[in-house]
Order: structure tokens, then C-alpha cells, then sequence
């Protein structure tokens, strides 16, 4: 028999710290079970049909759109109007429900803020209950921290909207067993946001709204939206009172935006594009076909074939139905130290954010409040309204054009910032950080993704750098070696010493050289988090 406590059904197996009581009553684990019962067994159908759809890939059947919903591509239909709250979402903060990066975040002057529970995220016991905590108090507004240092935070009279994302669909709450299974991490973050704050937050005149990660279906996007439908009965509000915004962030999900859009029409607000995630998605989905190995991946931009067509696609989906186009996340942080080289971030993060205005996105992403004028000053020169649904671009996106491969040189300089990069994350979130600043950037597990996804693919076709050497895995041990020495000399014996790299190491390496790829650097990293 376990000695863990039992609430409602559900046994904790993460320790009770003060204030989770108030978190996990037995009210919300009985709305808990309530979601676990009735959709975990088609949350386990549509992760089996992932493994299926791959080997149908593996076999030749690449994607492509659907025969079988053609009316709903060729229809003339609408999602529910935008929230008053939601009209205007030309620049959004993202970052980790961290109690006092949540305060910086509402704080930063963006319309809205995306509380990370997945990719900004460690989802340690303790980040994810505190999370829910930090969450509570604001959506209440009752928010406020003070430093170690004595440094008091506490919010603006005008704070950012609140969009919360959970973790994806694949990931599981280890911490948490419903009839004696881990059960769905998706539902849980989203069931404890929604529980505790969906009325306070209508009371406030917004609402639970939502990023919905990593999905690869329609069907997918069915299961959320009966998800939302039974959720808003169980606690007797409206439906349409949640709103979601999807991350159109795998090939599969691009061509299937149209038919997710309409499986939560009712409750959508828009979609967004993403990069890093998208480029795993190619990786992971095309894993066995040679004609899509990635060049260095500081080389692919926005405004290759491929990402062009995805963003095109996209922004038409979304205005042909009058939903947002949300644009992707600028990841550099302010340059204190270094005026000049501060200057030249701001202008890169500029000409980036225009290209996604002139493009017709209604709004983008920054990860640093540092960034947030930046974003805003952009939009607003090329964006005179609240959004650009007119914008419609006059041209059919196909299949090629989404499929479209991309080469280029591959550098020994590539093979080491992925090393460099790929192993000091996953050392930070081993270490509970989801957010972390590398080399004036702020890193989330895309970072890793993409960085051991490419290494993998690299190794398994045999790839040469542009100096003709081979890339091998003693290629990658030699580079490493002088990475992490690099590595050690700035943070210091002491604090590398006591850090994670052994693990992280360990972990990074083993995914990057199997003869099999692993779906998500993420599922087995969680299970050496406390």
C-alpha cells in the first residue's frame, strides 16, 4: 500500500509544501479525475496514431493535406469573435510562471503575457505547484514578491493579459497517479489554471485563455476542444468562455492548421508560428530521408522556401476565418555591459519584428521585457490597427511548397554551438531552470530539441563540413571536450562542479548518437527532475 495521500482519487506522490493544500483541494481533484476519466484513454489513441502516422512516413507517405476534409478548407466559416482583451496582441512577453518573472512579465508593457508551463518551463514539483500558486495569486492580482536582497516587486495599476500554456500532449505528471497511472500532464496544468482562476478572471473582465502546444492533428485539437466544452459545464460558465491560440510548431500540425482551427472555432483566438520547434518537427518527421538534412541552423531563417511558405500558410489560414496570425519569439536579452553590442541586438530583433508585420502577422513574441518597446515600436509603424486580418496574400500554398528541402554548408562552428548550447540548457533545466540566458540569448527546450536533433541527423547520413571532414562521433567527443572546458572557465570550478553536466552530458550525448531517435529530449530529461 502506498503511504502517499489520496485526494478525490488522485494519490500525490510530490510532497504537500504550504499553500499546495490550496491548490490540490478536493474540489479541483475532483475536477481532475473528472477530466482523467473521461479523456485519457483517447489522449493514449491519438499518441498511438503519432507512432503510426511516423511509420507511414518512414514507409513514403509523406504528408499532405486531407481529402477527407476539403469542405472545411474550401468553407466559409468563422471562428467566435475576439475577447475585448484579446483585440489587440501586437506584442507578448513569454517566459516561466517564476513568481517574480511572472510579476516582470505583466509588469513589461506587452498586451499580453504566455505563463509557460511547458518549454520556459522546468517542470520540477515544485516549479509546477508553485506555478499554479504564483498563477492563483495573479490572476487575482494579489502578486508580489520580495528578493533575497530586500527588492520588492508588485504590479502596475495595467498588466499584461494572461495566456497560459500546459505541457503537450506526450508529457505525463509523474508526481501525480489516477487509478494507479501517472496521469496527463496537458490536464493537469491546464485543469488547476482553469479550476482555480477561469471566474476570477471573467469576474475581471478577461478569461481563461490558453497556448496549446505540440499538437500534430485535428483530432488532436478535437480532444482540447471537448476538453474545453466539458470543463466549462462542470463548472457551469458558457461555452466559449476559454480561448485558445495553437502553435502551429510541427509539419504535420501546418497541414492540418485549417481543420484545427475549425475543430475550435468556437473557442479559438488565433494561431502562431514558431521556428526552432518547427525545424525539430522536420527532423523527427523525416528522420530516414537524407534530402532533408538540415545546414547549420543559424543559416535558416524565416525567409527560406520552406519557413515562407509555413508563415504564408499560416497567416492566410487564420484571416480567411478571422483568427490571429502570431508570430514567432525574439530571443535576445538586453547587453547591459556593451552598449554597441546591445544596440545591434534591439536592431536585429527590429528588422526581424518588421518582416513579421510587413508579412501580415497581428502580433509576435519577445522573451525579455527588455525587448518589449522594441516589438511594439515595429508593429506599430506597419500596423495601424488593432490587427491585419485584411491582409490576404494571393497565392495557394501547396504541399511542395511546405515540404520544400533546404541545404547548405554544415560548419564545424554549427557542430559546436549545438554542442555548447544543447549541453548548458539541459544542464540549467536539470537544474529546475526552464528560462536561461546563453551567450545574450534566453533559452528554452527548443534550444536542446533542435540542437540534438541535428547532431543526431548529421551522424546518421554521414555528413560533411564545408572543409570536407566527416562528421562523426568522435568528431562530437573532441568538440565537446573543448566546449565544456570553455564552459568551466567561465562559471567556475566550483559552481560547474556542483552543477548537472554530468547527467546532462550523459543525456545530451546518448540522444545525439542512438541509432534510434528519440521523440523528446523532454520525456526522458523529466525523469531525472526531483
Amino acid at each position: 500500500m502506498s503511504n502517499h495521500p489520496v485526494i478525490e482519487g488522485l494519490e500525490i506522490r510530490g510532497p504537500l509544501n504550504p499553500g499546495y493544500a490550496d491548490i490540490l483541494t478536493p474540489a479541483a481533484c475532483r475536477f481532475l479525475a473528472g477530466l482523467f476519466d473521461r479523456f485519457e484513454a483517447r489522449r493514449q489513441q491519438l499518441l498511438a496514431r503519432r507512432v503510426e502516422r511516423q511509420r507511414e512516413i518512414d514507409a513514403g507517405q509523406m504528408p499532405d493535406f486531407l481529402p477527407e476534409t476539403a469542405h472545411i478548407r474550401s468553407g466559409d466559416w468563422k471562428i467566435a469573435p475576439i475577447p475585448p482583451d484579446l483585440l489587440d496582441r501586437r506584442t507578448e512577453i513569454t517566459g516561466p510562471v517564476d513568481r517574480k518573472m511572472a510579476i516582470n512579465a505583466l509588469n513589461s508593457g506587452a498586451q499580453c503575457w504566455m505563463a509557460d508551463f511547458e518549454y520556459a518551463n522546468s517542470p520540477t514539483w515544485d516549479n509546477v505547484m508553485d506555478g499554479q500558486v504564483n498563477m492563483r495569486d495573479a490572476a487575482r492580482r494579489t502578486i508580489a514578491y520580495v528578493s533575497p536582497e530586500g527588492k520588492s516587486y508588485a504590479l502596475k495599476d495595467k498588466i499584461a493579459v494572461i495566456v497560459a500554456r500546459p505541457r503537450g500532449w506526450h508529457m505525463d505528471e509523474k508526481h501525480v497517479h489516477y487509478r494507479g497511472a501517472r496521469v496527463s500532464a496537458s490536464l493537469f496544468d491546464w485543469g488547476l489554471y482553469f479550476f482555480h482562476n477561469a471566474q476570477e478572471l471573467l469576474a475581471r473582465g478577461s478569461g481563461p485563455y490558453f497556448y496549446l502546444p505540440k499538437m500534430e492533428s485535428h483530432l488532436e485539437a478535437r480532444l482540447w476542444n471537448d476538453v474545453f466544452v466539458h470543463a466549462q459545464a462542470a463548472l457551469g460558465l458558457p461555452r466559449g468562455t476559454v480561448r485558445a491560440t495553437v502553435l502551429i510548431e510541427t509539419v504535420l500540425a501546418a497541414f492540418e492548421a485549417e481543420e484545427i482551427l475549425y475543430e475550435l472555432r468556437e473557442h479559438a483566438s488565433g494561431l502562431n508560428c514558431g521556428r526552432w520547434d518547427y525545424m525539430f518537427s522536420f527532423v523527427k518527421k523525416f528522420r530516414n530521408r537524407p534530402g532533408y538534412l538540415f545546414p547549420d541552423r543559424t543559416l535558416i531563417t524565416m525567409e527560406v522556401p520552406f519557413l515562407r511558405a509555413y508563415v504564408t500558410h499560416v497567416i492566410n489560414v487564420c484571416h480567411r476565418h478571422g483568427a490571429y496570425a502570431m508570430g514567432g519569439m525574439a530571443a535576445q536579452i538586453p547587453i547591459k555591459h556593451d552598449p554597441a553590442a546591445n544596440d545591434a541586438a534591439l536592431a536585429k530583433v527590429r528588422a526581424d519584428k518588421e518582416r513579421e508585420a510587413r508579412a501580415g502577422h497581428d502580433g509576435t513574441w519577445v522573451a525579455h521585457p527588455g525587448l518589449v518597446a522594441a516589438a511594439l515600436d515595429a508593429f506599430s509603424h506597419h500596423m495601424k490597427g488593432p490587427n491585419q486580418l485584411h491582409v490576404l496574400h494571393d497565392v495557394k500554398i501547396t504541399a511542395a511548397d511546405l515540404l520544400a528541402p533546404l541545404h547548405g554548408p554544415i560548419t564545424e562552428k554549427g557542430v559546436r554551438w549545438n554542442l555548447h548550447v544543447g549541453v548548458r540548457y539541459l544542464e540549467a533545466w536539470l537544474g529546475g531552470s526552464g528560462a536561461e540566458p546563453i551567450h545574450n540569448l534566453m533559452e528554452d527546450l527548443a534550444t536542446s530539441e533542435i540542437s540534438r536533433s541535428q547532431l543526431w541527423q548529421w551522424l546518421k547520413f554521414g555528413a560533411r563540413l564545408d572543409d570536407g571532414r566527416s562528421v562523426s562521433a568522435e568528431l562530437y567527443d573532441r568538440l565537446l571536450t573543448e566546449e565544456l572546458a570553455a564552459i568551466r572557465a567561465e562559471y567556475g570550478a566550483e559552481r560547474y562542479d556542483s552543477g548537472h553536466f554530468q547527467d546532462a552530458v550523459a543525456l545530451f550525448m546518448r540522444m545525439s548518437k542512438s541509432a534510434e531517435f528519440d521523440e523528446f529530449l523532454s520525456l526522458p530529461a523529466y525523469e531525472l527532475l526531483p
